[in-house]
């Protein structure tokens, strides 16, 4: 049985001037896989990566482990007690009003830096040494005066930090009422037929804000700043963005199935041995995040979502009703929204009621099979 320990790191202090903290969980595996680092919950309402890393432990305590993992449930807590009523917000910080996963730092020109400093350093020493580069930036950012750094900004870069220590890098999250897929850097392309996630949106390897951006694009422009010097090394970090389904809600069996597709995909990367874990037989489709459209409501009404999550869609199908009933008399109340072009339909939005203007759906169009 593998020993679980927990640290609770302090992340802020709140308004009373108590300890703001988030709980990480490490297993020790033998030294000889990679180094692996799962978080949830950075938005609010997006809870079922909680559940998942439920199950992960569950399971991981069992195993042979050649990976040393860590694992980090409520990575935001502020944002997963910013409560409304019975709904969860936590997307925004309130007081700043900037995304709660926007907040991490981009490290990319380190790997130049790094480069022109150390162009002729044998290939077993550049991963370890670039990685204690990385470290120590956000660190001394964190050192930096207290009167320097939001309290998301606090938060992300704590994680950042523990995520940049990991060769393997899992941000857990869910949409609004969404299908399962896979933000996956295009380099990474490969990798995404080990997940049980039939959707794949291939993004570009360029920093966005988003956790999985900070992880793998220093590692990225680190490839790239030595190939301008004739040398070709591999990218020696993946990160990826896993969309679980859809917020406010936890399901434990659904985690069940998540955590063995996040389990065949670390099986892959070596993190076990003699584990059975392996991808399942099912269709996986790619889109790449230019193709990636977002549906706004043509008019304000009360809506009705009939595209299935996950259905193909064909171009001229209705996707929603949207009922006008203040125009009863004046006009046809009820009205199909139709897509003019063939998408499959990954999320839309948590409610009936819209503005025009309102993100309805989001789709995925000019679909390859992975």
């Amino acid at each position: 049985m593998n020993i679980i320990t927990q640290q609770n790191i302090q992340v802020g202090e709140i308004a009373n001037g108590l300890p703001l903290t988030i709980p990480v969980y490490r297993i020790k595996g033998d030294g000889n896989g990679p180094k692996v680092y799962i978080q949830a919950n950075m938005h609010g309402a997006e809870v079922q990566g909680n559940a998942v890393i439920y199950q992960l432990l569950e399971q991981l305590k069992t195993l042979s482990l050649a990976a040393d993992i860590t694992l980090v449930p409520y990575a935001n807590p502020i944002g997963c007690n910013q409560k409304s009523g019975e709904f969860t917000l936590g997307r925004f910080d309130p007081i700043t009003g900037t995304n709660w996963n926007r907040m991490y730092q981009d490290h990319s020109s380190l790997a130049y830096e790094f480069v022109e400093k150390y162009v002729d350093l044998p290939l077993e020493q550049i991963k370890p040494q670039f990685r204690q580069v990385l470290l120590e930036h956000t660190t001394a950012q964190l050192d930096a005066p207290l009167d320097r750094l939001t309290t998301g900004k606090r938060i992300a870069l704590n994680l950042q930090r523990l995520a940049h220590e990991a060769e393997l890098v899992l941000d857990l999250h869910t949409g609004p009422i969404s299908a399962k897929h896979l933000y996956c850097p295009e380099y990474a392309k490969e990798s995404a037929r080990y997940f049980d996630i039939p959707h794949v949106l291939l993004i570009p390897n360029e920093f966005d804000g988003a956790l999985d951006e900070a992880s793998f694009c220093p590692w990225w422009h680190l490839k790239l700043a030595y190939e301008a010097k004739g040398r070709n090394i591999p990218v020696f970090t993946e990160a990826f963005t896993v969309e679980l389904g859809s917020q406010e809600k936890i399901d434990l069996t659904e985690a069940q199935h998540d955590a063995n597709s996040i389990l065949s995909y670390l099986n892959y990367k070596q993190a076990f041995y003699g584990a059975h874990f392996a991808p399942k037989e099912i269709a996986r489709y790619t889109c790449q995040l230019e193709n990636y459209r977002t549906f706004y409501a043509p008019m304000g009404g009360m809506v009705e979502y009939t595209a299935t999550l996950g259905e193909h869609i064909k171009a001229g199908q209705t996707i929603a009703k949207i009922l006008r009933m203040e125009r009863y008399l004046s006009e046809t109340p009820l009205n199909e929204i139709k897509l003019d072009e063939d998408a499959i339909a990954i999320l839309h939005f948590a409610s009936a009621s819209v503005n025009q203007g309102t993100e309805l759906y989001k789709f995925f169009t000019q679909v390859e099979r992975l």
